[in-house]
């Protein structure tokens, strides 16, 4: 009886870790997409004569920070 628990707590342990590593996944998908809208949105105020090319570095660079940690996957989809 004691190996059909352990057998059942380890796999709930693991299911436990995949939906943490998935809620992680989106997290980091919604912030990638976030950094990449205001990149978006300092380069058209730049464009507008609104903006500066020092908020849309800044963007940029925010931006590719996130590539650095995380990948760029959230820019496929």
């Amino acid at each position: 009886m004691a190996g059909f628990l352990d057998r059942a707590k380890e796999q709930a342990q693991s299911a436990l870790n995949q939906g943490k590593q998935k809620v992680d996944d989106v997290q980091q998908q919604r912030a990638g997409n976030d950094l990449l809208k205001k990149l978006g949105a300092a380069y058209y105020a730049e464009r507008r004569g609104s903006g500066t090319p020092d908020a849309t570095q800044q963007a940029l660079t925010a931006l590719e920070a996130h590539i650095s940690a995380h990948g760029d996957g959230f820019l496929r989809g």
